[in-house]
This record gives C-alpha cells, sequence and structure tokens, in this order.
C-alpha cells in the first residue's frame, strides 16, 4: 500500500543497469541520454543505493532490466502504484514504451494488481507524479500530457484524492526535479517553478532550481533521505533542518538525465 510517499519506504524495486544503460551511448538522443561515462562505476554507484535503502530496512527488489530499453534502469517512471494497486503508465518517450508492460508483469509477480491504465494518446510518465497524502500532484510535462492527466485524474479521484496540476516548462523534464515529499507533511519545492499556494497545506522548504541543485531527492521516511552528493545545497539546507541525509554518488546516473527518485519504484509505504 502506498498512499503518501512521505512515510517510510517498506518495499521498492530498482533495475541495476548491468547491460542495457551502457548501451544507451550508442545512440543518446533517441533515448535522451544526455552523456554516459563509466558502466562498472555506474553498477558500483547502483549498488551503494541499493545498500543504503537495505540498511534503512526496506525490502529492494532488483529486477532485470529490459533488453534494448537504456532507460530501464529509471524504473520510477514506468507505473505508479497507490493505496489500491499499480497504474501501467504509457511513457512519452517513444523508445520508452514497452518499459510499462515489463514493470507491469514485475508488480504482478510481487502480488500487486492493476487498478487502472493510461491509454493512448494519453502520456503519463512516474517521474510527474507525487502522492502526498490527500493530494496527487501532477506534472504537465514533455512527457506527461493533458489526456494522460485526465485518465490518471479520474483513476486517482476515485481513491479521493485532490487532483493538483502543474505546469512545467520544457527545460524541466518532470516534477520530481521540482517537487518532492520530506515527510508525510512535509514538501521541497523550486520557488522558481513552483507557487506556495500550489503547496498549500503542506510546510515548504523552497530552494532556487538550477545546475546541479534540484528537488529530485528520495524520502526514506522518518526523517531520513537520500540526495545526490552534486546536490550539496540541498543536502546542508535539510542536514541544518534536521533530517538525516545520505548522500551518495550518482553522477553517472545525473548523466544519464535521471536523479535518486528516477531510480526507484516504491511499492509499500507505512507510517
Amino acid at each position: 500500500m502506498l498512499r503518501n510517499e512521505g512515510e517510510r519506504l517498506e518495499r521498492v524495486v530498482v533495475c541495476t543497469p548491468r547491460r542495457e544503460y551502457a548501451r544507451g551511448a550508442n545512440e543518446p538522443e533517441k533515448h535522451n541520454i544526455g552523456e554516459l561515462g563509466d558502466s562498472v562505476i555506474a553498477v558500483q554507484q547502483h549498488n551503494v543505493l541499493k545498500s543504503t535503502l537495505r540498511e534503512f530496512g526496506s525490502e529492494v527488489v532488483d529486477v532485470v532490466e529490459l533488453e534494448g530499453h537504456p532507460n530501464s534502469v529509471f524504473v520510477r517512471d514506468t507505473a505508479l502504484c497507490t493505496p489500491r494497486g499499480y497504474v501501467k503508465l504509457r511513457l512519452g518517450l517513444e523508445t520508452r514504451q514497452g518499459e510499462d508492460g515489463w514493470m507491469a508483469e514485475v508488480l504482478e509477480e510481487l502480488g500487486e494488481p492493476c487498478v487502472g491504465e493510461i491509454r493512448e494518446p494519453g502520456t503519463v510518465e512516474g517521474g510527474d507524479v507525487v502522492l502526498a497524502g490527500e493530494v496527487a500532484f501532477i506534472g504537465r510535462s514533455i512527457r506527461t500530457n493533458e489526456e494522460g492527466i485526465r485518465q490518471l485524474s479520474g483513476i486517482l479521484k476515485m481513491m479521493g484524492y485532490e487532483i493538483r496540476v502543474i505546469e512545467l516548462p520544457e527545460t524541466i523534464l518532470h516534477l520530481d526535479k521540482a517537487l518532492m515529499v520530506l515527510g508525510p507533511k512535509q514538501v521541497l519545492y523550486c520557488r522558481d517553478q513552483i507557487s506556495e499556494d500550489e503547496i498549500e497545506g503542506f510546510e515548504g522548504v523552497g530552494i532556487f532550481g538550477g545546475g546541479d541543485t534540484t528537488a529530485n531527492i528520495i524520502c526514506l521516511g522518518d526523517g531520513e533521505l537520500i540526495i545526490n552528493r552534486s546536490n550539496s545545497l540541498v543536502a546542508g539546507l535539510l542536514a541544518e533542518r534536521g533530517y538525516q541525509v545520505h548522500t551518495l554518488d550518482l553522477g553517472e546516473f545525473a548523466k544519464g538525465m535521471g536523479g535518486p527518485n528516477c531510480l526507484i519504484m516504491p511499492i509499500e509505504r507505512g507510517a
């Protein structure tokens, strides 16, 4: 069950980049990969991420990459787990379509029921959705379109969510770069993209995004966070506010246009 991404992370799916991620360097523009560095280092960094998740107490399910899909390491985008089961998404990047069916098989093997599906011409990527208790934030982006938002909103409203749609410029790939939860009623947000009215009802920690400074973090729960080491301004700010911050070097995934939150598919969270 997952209703609020600010609660304790109990079960999560990841995908170690053993082979396919490195192949994305062959056609970087096609796969929206900015730069690809050392594949051996990428695996090492991912192993540290998995160890940190396990040390926190999360059950980590490590799945095999989908053949021909270098972006399958970024599992967050492929589905959305909710209080009633998972929503099968339809990804906005053409070369990523097919990852939704791959993740659906994984989740069903883990006992998660399917409670809805985004159908053509709708597109929704998981990085554009943040579940925060009674509120579901959805980013309208270059990857998540109006029809996808309409379909997803209908599914989530039946679960009691208030839908808040946030318009994103083309320079921001996903909502999780501009907004992420820090706890059940706390959010980290980019002041230059999101207004205080849009986060009404939440305690907000505002930052000004740009470069390595981003809201793309992992909330483990109980005041613990995972933040990319290069996102040092945010890591320092949140440490000063009393959060326990795990700073990891995830630089090889930043080169592939992804942050910490992109690398996990949260399945279960609990108070």
